[in-house]
């Protein structure tokens, strides 16, 4: 049976909001792609904002985006 692949576009979400929460810069944006890019910044902002707020460790994890 064939695994379906993941959609690169949320792994480079998830991705991204791993750094932000971890408050990781930015600058650590592994992809070149714009449009991945553009996906991974998205997560990553959501994540420093979910920081900001305390949202780290038990608090947060209903904002985890693998639970979703």
């Amino acid at each position: 049976m064939k695994r379906q692949k993941r959609d690169r576009f949320q792994r480079a979400y998830v991705h991204g909001y791993k750094a932000g929460i971890t408050g990781r810069s930015r600058d650590d944006c592994p992809s070149q792609d714009v449009n991945l890019r553009e996906y991974w910044m998205s997560g990553w902002r959501e994540g420093r904002g979910d920081q900001w707020a305390g949202m780290t460790g038990v608090s947060g994890i209903h904002k985890n985006p693998m639970v979703m």
